[in-house]
C-alpha cells in the first residue's frame, strides 16, 4: 500500500489551521503538560471506551493490538486502562525547541517515561515509524502486512492466560495522508479496511460458547474510515456478517468538519 507525501500547506489554509488549533479544546488539553497524551486522538479512544461499555477496562481483555500507533496516544490510553502508569522526565532542556526537533533529538513525538507502575495484560503497537517507550507497551517497528508479522504478534500476546496469543481487541486510528481527490482519498480509506480486516480475522478471539451454555465475548475490532458508499458496502459485506454487533459512532471529539466516523465491532464469530 502506498502513501502520498504530506502536500505543503499554502499560507492561507495554514493560517486557517492554526486558528483551529488555537481554538480546539482537546488541542489544548493535551499541550497543557509536556507528559500528557501523545496525539489528540487519544481524547477519541477515551471517549470511545467511556460510552460504549467501557470495553478496555473489562478484567477479562488482557491483549490489545494498535495498529499504525506512532506516536502512541491510543497506546498510552490502553496501557492506562490496563493499570500502567509512568511518570515522565520533565525534559526542560526541550523546552522552546519546535515538534520536528524534539523529534530528531529523541525520535519520537514523547516524554521519557521513568518511573511506571505494573499492570494486566499485554498490548502490542505496530507502526513503520518509531515510538518511544510506553510502560506496558511492546512496539514492534514493521508492516503489520509484511509476512510473518501476525506470527511475531501472536508470539508477542502468547502468556499462561493466553497460549494462543489472540487478541481480545485490535485497534486502527489508521488514515493516508489526504490527496484532495475525494475519489482517492475514499479507495485509500477503503484499502485500508480492508488491510486491518484481514489482519484482524487472524488475530481476534472467537466468540463461543462453552460446554455450560456460557458466552464468551468474542474479539472487538475499533476501526476507522472516512464516510463514502464504497466504505458502506465494506461494512455490510465484511463486518457486518462477522461479528455480533457493529456500531458506527462520531465521537464528539471527532472534528465536526471530517468525514471520518468509527465501527466498533463487538463479537467476533470467526467466519471469515
Amino acid at each position: 500500500m502506498s502513501f502520498r507525501p504530506t502536500l505543503p500547506l499554502h499560507k492561507k489554509s495554514s493560517t486557517a489551521w492554526l486558528a483551529r488549533q488555537s481554538r480546539d479544546p482537546f488541542v489544548k488539553a493535551r499541550l497543557s503538560s509536556p507528559s500528557s497524551y501523545r496525539s489528540r486522538a487519544a481524547y477519541k479512544l477515551i471517549e470511545l471506551n467511556d460510552k460504549w461499555g467501557r470495553f478496555l477496562s473489562r478484567p477479562s481483555v488482557r491483549s490489545v493490538v494498535d495498529l499504525g500507533a506512532a506516536p502512541g496516544g491510543w497506546s498510552q490510553v490502553v496501557a492506562e486502562n490496563f493499570g500502567w502508569t509512568f511518570e515522565a522526565a520533565d525534559n526542560a532542556e526541550d523546552f522552546g525547541l519546535r515538534e520536528e526537533t524534539k523529534v530528531q533529538k529523541r525520535g519520537s513525538w514523547s516524554t521519557v517515561p521513568v518511573n511506571k507502575t505494573t499492570g494486566r495484560g499485554k498490548i502490542v503497537a505496530l507502526d513503520l515509524l518509531p515510538m518511544m517507550p510506553i510502560p506496558g507497551v511492546q512496539t514492534l517497528q514493521m508492516d503489520f502486512l509484511a509476512p510473518g508479522s501476525a506470527c511475531i504478534v501472536r508470539d508477542a500476546l502468547k502468556s499462561s492466560r493466553n497460549p494462543e496469543g489472540t487478541a481480545d481487541i485490535v485497534l486502527s486510528d489508521m488514515a493516508a495522508n489526504f490527496s484532495g481527490s475525494k475519489i482517492r482519498d475514499s479507495q485509500m480509506s477503503l484499502d485500508i479496511c480492508h488491510a486491518v480486516f484481514d489482519f484482524a480475522k487472524g488475530a481476534l478471539t472467537v466468540r463461543a460458547v462453552d460446554e455450560r451454555g456460557k458466552t464468551s465475548c468474542g474479539g472487538i475490532l475499533l476501526l476507522k474510515h472516512f464516510a463514502h458508499p464504497l466504505l458502506q458496502e465494506f461494512r455490510k459485506e465484511h463486518l457486518e456478517p462477522n461479528f455480533h454487533l457493529v456500531h458506527y459512532i462520531k465521537p464528539d471529539s471527532s472534528r465536526a468538519d471530517s468525514a471520518e466516523g468509527y465501527w466498533l465491532c463487538r463479537g467476533w464469530l470467526g467466519r471469515a
